[in-house]
């Protein structure tokens, strides 16, 4: 493959114009495009690598099996299989809570004259 240089022309998908399109290397990182100018819109990006981002569909479909995959791992409801034991269960139940900051005062409203 040729060496990329700036100005160079290159096909990207253009998160604006939501398609494939011509794009113009404006920066490049170790020989590599990093931005890119759509020339459509004339926008600049990160340069994707020709690859369009997942569709929503796709995301919710990812989330379903990742959900399925922890509901498998550890279900829900169940408890600790030790519970606390002897001084340590009855040092948290001495330990008092800290009590809460009290509120700051409200800000004095203005008359108008």
């Amino acid at each position: 493959m040729w060496e990329l240089r700036l100005g160079d022309e290159i096909d990207d998908y253009c998160v604006k114009c939501r398609r494939l399109t011509n794009h113009l290397v404006v920066s490049l990182v170790d020989g590599k495009a990093a931005k890119v100018r759509c020339r459509s819109c004339y926008s600049d990006h990160d340069y994707r690598n020709e690859q369009a981002p997942p569709s929503k569909k796709e995301l919710a479909k990812q989330k379903e099996l990742f959900d399925a995959v922890l509901a498998g791992i550890a279900p829900a409801g169940i408890e600790p299989e030790t519970p606390l034991e002897g001084d340590l269960a009855a040092e948290m139940e001495a330990t008092p809570e800290p009590e809460a900051a009290p509120d700051p005062p409200a800000p004095a409203k203005k008359k108008k004259r």
